[in-house]
């Protein structure tokens, strides 16, 4: 058995979190290309589903791993098709008409949705604190598209956006009854799988589109490289290293540590993309209340079968009473649909 080392755990995490960040912009750079979110989902999932295989066959227990019951094939389908899926092509349109840090606020919203879920649909107690969160991230949502002006974000990026949050929370929910039948290898590897035909069938039904743009460069670099970031720094590598960190560190921390993310993301993207990706005074200050209220969601659920929730006075409760996090039972947090 791995004794814990709790400052492995969290260099694992920010490096998961500093690779998804730039993904953001890598993602975006392809999306400039002419590839659209349709075909950048497909090339994402059918690359990783073709890494996390060959990881599947040659690591121990080998192929075995990737055995499937009849009973296990539809939460693999669902869980491919939600969180493999839907959420990163959902997330692409967001980034492509929105800056990618107001994008991934959107979808950062997903765990207040996990939250309520918790509360009202398995009715499992909460602490009062989950709905200082939901407010707060309310009020910073409403801070980063500025309603109290003229609307300035694209419609439909932000509905794309905060699409993503709503199937990024089932993602979640089905996630959670999938680590108790399998390892993560073969969880992701056929929920990318299951994703991968998605995306071809998608393509059938909407045509083959123009691949050309695969054989140019964005801003100098070839975009083959910038599909290979997507693939294997951007997907396997962070997957594997929060899967790595949640050996070390509580769920909980993992997905507070992993905030770092929307925060990197934006400065990432400013400094490559340029002044269109910059946030003025009012949307850091949303983004900031958007983490603060998460955070606090982070920590308001108490495990089944525990204690009542104590008075707000009381300091958080330690690591295993908190069940639903970020981060999802096999894969990081918002960051993975990028």
């Amino acid at each position: 058995m791995i004794s814990p080392r709790p400052a492995l755990g969290v260099v694992m995490v920010l490096a998961s979190g500093i690779l998804f960040a730039v993904n953001g912009t890598v993602s975006k750079l392809v999306l400039r290309t002419g590839i659209d979110a349709p075909q950048l989902t497909l090339l994402r999932a059918a690359g990783a589903f073709t890494v996390l295989l060959a990881l599947s066959v040659l690591v121990r227990p080998g192929v075995r791993r990737l055995r499937v019951t009849a009973r296990q094939v539809p939460l693999l389908v669902g869980y491919g098709l939600t969180g493999f899926f839907l959420v990163p092509m959902l997330y692409f349109v967001a980034i492509s008409r929105l800056p990618v840090g107001i994008g991934l606020l959107f979808e950062y919203s997903a765990p207040l949705l996990v939250a309520l879920w918790a509360r009202f649909g398995q009715r499992h107690p909460v602490r009062p604190r989950l709905w200082s969160g939901l407010a707060l991230s309310l009020v910073g949502l409403a801070c980063v598209a500025e309603i109290w002006g003229e609307f300035t974000l694209d419609g439909l990026g932000v509905l794309a956006g905060l699409g993503a949050a709503l199937f990024l929370a089932i993602y979640y929910v089905l996630g959670a009854r999938g680590v108790e039948g399998r390892d993560t290898v073969s969880l992701c590897t056929w929920a990318f799988g299951a994703a991968a035909v998605a995306g071809l069938l998608t393509r059938a039904v909407t045509g083959v589109g123009d691949w050309t743009p695969l054989a140019g460069t964005s801003r100098g670099v070839p975009v083959a490289l910038l599909l290979g970031y997507v693939v294997v720094l951007g997907s396997v590598v962070p997957y594997l290293l929060v899967a790595g960190a949640m050996r070390h560190l509580p769920a909980t921390s993992v997905g507070i540590i992993g905030m770092v993310e929307p925060v990197i993301a934006s400065a990432v993207a400013w400094v490559t993309l340029g002044a269109t990706e910059a946030l003025n005074a009012a949307q850091l200050g949303g983004g900031l209340l958007v983490l603060v209220g998460v955070a606090l969601a982070e920590t308001a659920r108490v495990a089944p079968g525990g204690p009542p929730p104590p008075a707000e006075t009381d300091q958080p409760g330690p690591p295993d009473v908190v069940a639903v996090v970020t981060t999802g039972p096999a894969g990081p947090g918002p960051g993975n649909r990028a």
